[in-house]
């Protein structure tokens, strides 16, 4: 906003007056404020809420601070986030759902308005110094490489410092990470993981901020990886969980809940959601089976426990250190309730679903030793899901409670009384912000950076932090995620499922249409687990429900229902060129799958240049795609081309040369060719000379990786994608750079990808 100049110019300095516009400062005594959140941990995960996993750091917030009993997300991730930080709600964000599946209505764009202001630019605007560290995912798949705008990232959007990584999730000990406005190398230490990592670099902001303006408040952002699949751990953080769970899921479930009970997290009476039928009871599994099934659920704990060790390592910082834990104000969420998407035996890796090949049981039993691994991107079974969510039914990506109600803790010693006490009024996500600002006393901006605000569509929850006896800050709030709707009001809830098209659907059928979905009706505020369906007792509040939800459904621009999670991939919002070359250079950064090219079933040809410097072997990646949880990579092994394909960790194919490279300047050739059957056959070339050939008879149809790995050129990000070599495994010739070709796809299609039917054709030969 431009100011007047208010000192005086003269014809040479000794007429003329200087004067600077004064800098914006917070309120007097204004706090810090430090936002903890957690991916994917369900209501009944952290001990404070009724678990026995050990989460002793979280659960002294809780002690020292104010637990929200019923607090409520939107039930995905990037949503939950868009309405974190803006205090609107996520259709009204553009994020109806994760940021990578945008399609082309307001509501689903992928990107928040910059009318939607965050709470990083309204903090920073008032004289705050704002960092995000960790998980992202407000930025759209296909605008997360170097080429890319900048303008959804964090640092666009209010953080001063960004170091984290886009994306749903990351493997836990060789991520993609970026830096502010640019990808990083990935680690490579031995011990290193992500968690520890974003600790460290949490602390190492704070500390280089409080060594230069030590009177100035901070707003930090620290979003761990966990408890996102994978779930990997340092091995002795899930090696002491060894046997914890071999009572298994229902067992667990009994238990916690009675914990809830006793603790008073959960109203007096409140009921235990049956288990569903298609979670298969604990007995009915066969002991080795139940083995497995135990030791996915040692690995999601150990993940949380070391978590909570490294959330710990921040809080001391900023208690011990800095001396200034009683006047940060400390919210901890969880961004939704536990998933599901390891389905009902477990899922070893996650890429497989989406390739229609998940793990079955003889090939998890064999593999038992690699989860929570490098090795593995694994994610617990649907029983442990329904457990993480006690006492609810349902989970993640649904709008039932279990999807959608979600641990949140306040703390603030210096601002609020009441270490220890629960709050049971209803309250959303989108009322942190409002919330945020009230305590800190900031008005609601109306304008940011000259550009006019939109309102906020939550309110402050104060009143309730400092007074259990005040009235209700809302009373109506909707709900949606891919097709499945709610509403709340008053102290009830209406409620429907849709299952998702080309996705488990428990019997359902996806293409019925909308106005045949049944919906549920909840008095909640007697009944808050949803285990009394009141529909039929009373349909005429059923019926103003429903039109209670159209009315905010079309008011937030949650229209059109669309219950297909890969819509997106049929009609992607950037259309890249299509071509048939592609042309890389050595050590550029990681380039996403879904904007490089996709050799997936199609003929093409690989050409490295290079030069041999005289007397030397030469190893090292000319390019690859992937890590060691699938993809392909082309490289230089003992002098010797080699050409190494991984179908999602379940197979790897090596085809070898039986020729070295000379000294000299070189063509490295590496051809596929497609059966058009996603089988196909490989040729090594030095030159024009053949020196290698193998067949695939299987490869990936879908996808090679969900874990936020791609394209790179001289190196890989790892872990290797093969054996016999480590990542980055670095070219040691001149690679000067690689060219691909490609032909039409299988299908037709000349450069394009249609993932989704592929998909779907995979789906339903199951």
């Amino acid at each position: 906003m431009s100011t007047d100049f208010l000192g005086t110019i003269g014809p040479t300095w000794r007429e003329s007056t200087p004067w600077w516009p004064p800098e914006r400062t917070p309120p007097p005594g204004a706090p810090n404020v430090l936002v903890i959140v957690l991916d994917d941990v369900g209501y009944a995960q952290l001990g404070c809420y009724g678990s026995d996993l050990d989460t002793p750091n979280i659960d002294r917030l809780a002690a020292g601070g104010l637990r929200l009993a019923n607090f409520h997300t939107t039930a995905l991730c990037s949503p939950t986030r868009a309405c974190l930080l803006t205090g609107r709600n996520h259709h009204t964000n553009g994020m109806g759902r994760i940021a990578d599946l945008a399609v082309g209505y307001p509501g689903y764009w992928g990107r928040i308005p910059r009318r939607n202001g965050m709470l990083a630019e309204v903090l920073q605007d008032t004289g705050y110094a704002t960092f995000a560290v960790g998980k992202w995912h407000l930025t759209p798949d296909d605008e997360t490489h170097m080429a890319a705008s900048r303008s959804t990232w964090p640092c666009a959007r209010g953080f001063q410092r960004w170091y984290g990584f886009h994306g749903g999730e990351a493997h836990q000990f060789v991520p993609a990470l970026f830096q502010d406005n640019h990808a990083v190398d990935p680690p490579t230490r031995d011990g290193y993981h992500l968690s520890e990592d974003l600790a460290d670099r949490m602390i190492r902001y704070l500390a280089e901020q409080r060594s230069v303006r030590p009177e100035q408040p901070f707003f930090g952002y620290f979003a761990t990886g966990a408890c996102h699949s994978p779930h990997q751990a340092p091995p002795a953080w899930i090696d002491r969980y060894a046997g914890r769970f071999d009572a298994g899921w229902d067992a667990w479930r009994d238990a916690t809940h009675r914990r809830q009970l006793a603790s008073g997290i959960l109203p007096e009476g409140t009921e235990l959601a049956p288990r569903p039928d298609w979670v298969p009871a604990w007995d009915s599994l066969h002991p080795d089976d139940r083995r497995v099934a135990a030791r996915f659920m040692e690995c999601f704990a150990g993940f949380l426990s070391h978590a909570d060790a490294q959330i710990g390592r921040v809080l001391d910082f900023v208690e011990h250190d800095l001396g200034e834990l009683d006047d940060t104000i400390v919210v901890l969420l969880s961004d939704n309730g536990a998933s599901a998407e390891g389905g009902a035996r477990g899922s070893i890796n996650d890429a497989r679903i989406w390739n229609g090949d998940p793990a079955g049981r003889r090939e998890l039993r064999a593999r038992i030793d690699e989860l929570g691994t490098e090795r593995a991107h694994n994610n617990y079974p649907w029983g442990w899901t329904m457990a993480g969510n006690t006492p609810f039914k349902r989970w993640k990506r649904e709008v039932h409670e279990g999807g959608v109600a979600d641990p949140c803790i306040v703390h603030w010693p210096n601002g609020l009384a009441g270490g220890g006490e629960i709050r049971r009024d209803f309250t959303h996500v989108i009322d942190i912000v409002p919330t945020l600002l009230d305590l800190i006393g900031i008005a609601p901006p109306t304008e940011l950076a000259e550009i006019e605000q939109r309102p906020f569509d939550g309110a402050s929850f104060a009143g309730a932090l400092r007074d259990p006896a005040a009235p209700p800050h809302r009373v109506t709030q909707y709900f949606e995620m891919l097709g499945s709707r709610a509403i709340h009001h008053d102290g009830w809830k209406a409620v429907t499922f849709k299952p998702l098209a080309m996705m488990y659907d428990d019997g359902l059928d996806p293409d019925a249409p909308f106005d045949d979905d049944v919906w549920e009706l909840y008095h909640v505020a007697d009944d808050f687990s949803e285990c009394r369906d009141l529909a039929a007792a009373e349909p005429e509040r059923l019926a103003a429900m429903i039109e209670l939800w159209w009315a905010e459904a079309r008011r937030h621009q949650v229209l059109p229902l669309d219950n297909r999670p890969l819509a997106a991939l049929v009609a992607p919002r950037h259309s890249f060129p299509e071509r048939d070359r592609y042309v890389f250079w050595p050590g550029g950064a990681i380039i996403a799958e879904n904007v490089t090219v996709n050799t997936r079933n199609r003929t093409h040809r690989i050409v490295a240049e290079v030069d041999v410097a005289n007397g030397v072997v030469t190893e090292g990646v000319l390019l690859a795609m992937g890590t060691v949880l699938g993809g392909w990579s082309f490289h230089l092994l003992d002098g010797h081309p080699r050409y190494v394909y991984n179908r999602y960790g379940k197979e790897i194919t090596t085809i070898d040369s039986a020729a070295a490279v000379g000294p000299g300047a070189h063509r490295l050739v590496c051809e596929f060719t497609s059966n058009g059957d996603y089988s196909g056959s490989v040729r090594l070339f030095i030159d024009d000379v053949e020196v290698g050939a193998g067949a695939i008879t299987s490869t990936t149809p879908a996808r090679h990786s969900i874990i936020g790995s791609g394209l790179t050129c001289g190196w890989e990000q790892g872990p290797a994608v093969g054996p016999g070599y480590a990542a980055p495994f670095t070219c040691t010739a001149a690679l000067r750079r690689v060219t691909v070709d490609v032909a039409a796809a299988a299908g037709g299609r000349a450069a394009g990808r249609d993932v989704a039917a592929e998909f779907g054709a995979i789906m339903s030969e199951q």
